[in-house]
């Protein structure tokens, strides 16, 4: 990472925050730049902020007084198009996996993850991958079996796209991927935008998530 990752933290619970915050503390080029406990009182605070002052990624409790985090992903994108979210939270419910990913949260991850799978989250999502937690990505899976879109564009991926968005789908990031494939970053850059705009999502989790209901990728059922 050539510049620091300036992260917001919005989460209820001072226990929590303080466990967070400490966590951040110890990554040189993380800079926690503020934390809230209400995403009311955050996005006054980006309302009112200097470019200077905006964070890169915001890590976003669901279960917020006020608020929902669900409810304030749209008005942080609203606000701040080319911030990152983490939602970090105790809810596995579906409504809220699926929601969160749908309104354009590049990561998911449940509070019992440890603080190494924060870290890397944090570093995996500002590099344009997608963060989650692995028992979350088994439960959008389990969960989408059986599903299927009837759009035959969205089917429409190259051997390669497919290949790569497997390879997404099992948590890889861009450079992974290029050391799996022995093919460039850049040139997997290339083929993930293009399936973004094939399958008309935004980030990582939704083009996994659309791919086990359209049927492009296996959901195990044999």
């Amino acid at each position: 990472m050539k510049e620091n990752i300036r992260i917001m933290l919005v989460e209820d619970h001072p226990g929590y925050r303080e466990v967070i915050e400490r966590a951040i503390k110890r990554v040189p080029l993380f800079d926690l730049i503020s934390q809230y406990g209400t995403a009311e009182i955050a996005l006054r605070s980006v309302q009112a902020s200097t470019n200077s002052a905006t964070p890169d990624l915001i890590l976003l409790d669901l279960n917020l007084p006020g608020m929902s985090g669900l409810e304030a992903i749209s008005w942080f994108k609203k606000y701040l198009p080319k911030v990152e979210i983490i939602i970090l939270t105790q809810s596995d419910k579906e409504s809220d996996v699926l929601a969160a990913i749908s309104a354009g949260a590049g990561g998911y991850l449940l509070k019992s993850s440890t603080v190494k799978q924060i870290r890397e989250a944090i570093e995996t999502v500002v590099e344009g991958g997608a963060s989650l937690d692995p028992n979350v990505a088994r439960y959008i899976l389990d969960k989408l079996k059986g599903i299927s879109v009837k759009d035959e564009n969205q089917r429409n991926l190259s051997a390669r796209e497919s290949e790569i968005l497997t390879l997404l789908s099992e948590g890889l990031v861009k450079k992974e991927i290029a050391e799996k494939l022995e093919i460039s970053v850049s040139t997997v850059a290339y083929h993930v935008r293009h399936i973004y705009e094939k399958l008309n999502v935004v980030n990582a989790p939704a083009a996994v998530a659309k791919a086990f209901q359209s049927g492009i990728l296996p959901t195990g059922d044999g």
